[in-house]
């Protein structure tokens, strides 16, 4: 009862939040804001529709177009009748609100001398106040001016503001292997009207097979986002989430199906058409792909989940609230969350998906409920009740979402997680048990316990499994959704504390000679035919199967930052930087010890650069890692304590029988 009543509490009603509402009104282009509001309500029709390109700032780097190749082969009305395309009329826009960087220097101070509490909350401020930054970048002009290197630090030194030693003074030696890689990201960024919009997928000019890797995916771009928010440059960013937010759920479809109202791309590709009547003149076009052109055709159910997040850093780092709180913005997060929150046959809290829809976007056997996607539903929704505003529509979301974060880490956290302990447990299960207090409730059967697990388990540590649906567990290592359950605090803090000792003293299996092993161990023999169909790309220790992404030591370097154990992260950079730089930044290695340069992987791969800058800047900044980290609601972490005192496979009476969620 006990139980019931503080569930109830809970999600009775969500407690409000302060925002500055009424400002985006007076910064919302009216004709935008309207056109924007009648398409929420009527879907857009099927013809192709034009809009004029949102507010964007113009100044970043200057005018430049983005152009492919073979473009002008294009027959040009057949593309337009074909595509749905987003056109732009390239108007002046409004400046990002802030300070934005010069010659790419950022203005990004933080207090060294701070560092993170053993609960893993951020102690630092990310950011400091408007005229405080300003005053630091006058005193630094000054300074550097006068030729005196020295007074400029023990300037900055008695402001409690040293930044990064390269940021201090252009003469400061920087390190020849973040030099490289800033390069080689700016070079893949993609302009859009004259502003910098995000960064193609890879830019590698051995590859004679383009095929989508000159896009824009919303996944890829996350790292590069976070490094050019280190950087204090906003503006990208601020393009990134806006336009994108305009490509949500549009009409394209496939085999006459149509994506869901608030679907988010998986990717976009910037497209160049000449004028009608004028050869000389060009417009561009934005051109998302929902998953009808990819590989598989699989729509991708983490785009939106990611924009979240990313949209909430932006405003963590940047100090600009205005962009969340713009009437476009909050509808698209509430587009985003009706559909992840939509009712329908699965009635358990995760989210139901299919293979392909997340990161390892091939068949690998993760449909159902695989742990990377609940990981960041979870992250996703603490993101969003902290970014939406108080209002009247927002009442009823806000209930289900608490419902939901409730629901979600109670089942994650007590059924997905396996140590040795649990492991003898699930050894020892009794199967086919009917009944609301049965102890294998999925009807696990014991013989799933692969041999391969019962050997590599260590005394110390233990993980969430990849997936869990009746009758099966799927007890492969997901290295992104056991760090991201620990950046979004899905896993309690023992648990993320014990996911992190696994990985050290599983060392040599998950990071070896190029971190990080997408997941553990690989599908072989008869295993790998059934479950991949034969994928040539996805054989044994290459790809999605078991390779090694270098994206990954981003969030590796979040989590580590957040547990308060950075030496685990700077070890495994230092591992990074004696071969990724020489084998230009491969998208994945092969082999078990990730020794050789995948044999499909694309070199120069944006993803794999922006992960290791985002590693190194965290690395010396931990306290930049609070725009990434979400903590729970008090609220929450109680009445899950709650479910948790309270015996979780106790015979469900008729009073608990109307309890919103599965426990």
């Amino acid at each position: 009862m006990a139980t019931s009543d503080a569930v109830l509490q809970v999600l009775s009603g969500a407690g409000p939040r302060s925002f500055s509402s009424d400002l985006c009104f007076n910064n919302l282009d009216l004709a935008f804001r309207s056109k924007h509001i009648n398409y929420v309500k009527k879907r857009a029709s099927r013809h192709m529709k034009m809009f004029k390109c949102s507010s964007v700032q113009q100044n970043c780097i200057g005018k430049h177009w983005f152009k492919r190749s073979g473009d002008g082969d294009l027959s040009v009305n057949a593309t337009i009748k074909r595509l749905q395309l987003l056109r732009c009329k390239c108007q002046k826009a409004e400046r990002v609100s802030g300070v934005t960087a010069e010659g790419g220097n950022g203005t990004w101070f933080v207090d060294s001398a701070k560092t993170l509490n053993l609960n893993g909350a951020v102690n630092t401020p990310g950011v400091l106040e408007l005229g405080d930054t300003q005053q630091l970048m006058r005193e630094k002009e000054v300074l550097t001016s006068n030729g005196s290197a020295n007074k400029e630090e023990e300037s900055l030194a008695t402001n409690g503001a040293a930044g990064t030693g390269r940021d201090a003074s252009r003469k400061v030696s920087v390190d020849p292997t973040e030099e490289e890689a800033w390069e080689l990201l700016r070079d893949s960024v993609v302009h859009y009207c004259g502003s910098p919009i995000g960064t193609i997928a890879a830019n590698d000019p051995t590859s004679s097979s383009v095929l989508n890797y000159d896009q824009v995916f919303i996944r890829d771009f996350i790292p590069s986002g976070i490094a050019f928010l280190l950087k204090g440059e906003y503006d990208i960013v601020r393009n990134f989430l806006l336009h994108t937010l305009q490509l949500q759920s549009w009409e394209k479809t496939m085999d006459c199906h149509s994506p869901g109202p608030g679907l988010m791309p998986a990717s976009f590709k910037v497209r160049t058409f000449p004028l009608d009547g004028d050869d000389s003149a060009t417009e561009e076009v934005l051109d998302p792909d929902f998953g009808e052109a990819a590989i598989g055709r699989v729509a991708p159910v983490d785009s939106g989940l990611w924009w979240i997040i990313l949209l909430r850093a932006y405003g963590k780092c940047s100090g600009d609230l205005s962009v969340q709180e713009r009437i476009d913005v909050q509808t698209g997060i509430k587009m985003i969350l009706r559909l992840c929150l939509a009712d329908g046959f699965d009635m358990f809290p995760t989210l139901l998906v299919t293979d392909g829809s997340c990161m390892i976007d091939r068949r690998m056997g993760i449909h159902g409920h695989p742990l990377e996607i609940q990981a960041l539903f979870y992250s996703a929704l603490l993101c969003a009740k902290e970014m939406l505003a108080p209002e009247d529509g927002s009442a009823d979301l806000l209930r289900a979402l608490n419902n939901r974060l409730v629901a979600l880490s109670f089942h994650i956290r007590e059924y997905y997680w396996i140590d040795l302990r649990k492991l003898n447990e699930i050894y020892r299960y009794k199967t086919e048990e009917y009944s609301y207090d049965a102890v294998n409730k999925f009807n696990i059967y014991p013989d799933q316990v692969s041999p391969w697990l019962v050997e590599w388990m260590p005394n110390q540590g233990g993980y969430l499994i990849g997936n869990l649906q009746p009758a099966h567990m799927d007890f492969r290592f997901f290295s992104l959704g056991n760090i991201w359950s620990v950046v979004s605090g899905l896993a309690t803090r023992d648990q993320s504390n014990a996911i992190l000792d696994l990985i050290e003293a599983k060392w040599s299996d998950l990071v070896a000679d190029m971190p990080l092993k997408i997941c553990y161990p690989a599908l072989e023999g008869q295993e790998w035919q059934i479950i991949t169909g034969s994928d040539p790309k996805n054989t044994p220790w290459s790809y999605h199967n078991a390779g090694s992404w270098p994206t990954l030591l981003w969030q590796l370097t979040v989590a580590c930052i957040k547990m308060n154990r950075p030496e685990i992260a700077a070890r495994a950079v230092d591992i990074a930087e004696k071969r990724i730089s020489r084998d230009k930044w491969p998208e994945y290695y092969d082999t078990k010890k990730a020794r050789f340069i995948g044999k499909q992987s694309r070199l120069f791969q944006t993803w794999s650069i922006a992960g290791y800058l985002v590693a190194k800047l965290l690395l010396a900044d931990p306290g930049a890692a609070r725009m990434l980290v979400t903590d729970e609601d008090p609220e929450l972490v109680n009445a899950f304590s709650c479910m948790i005192s309270s015996n979780p496979r106790r015979k469900r009476g008729q009073k608990n029988s109307k309890k919103p969620f599965i426990v």
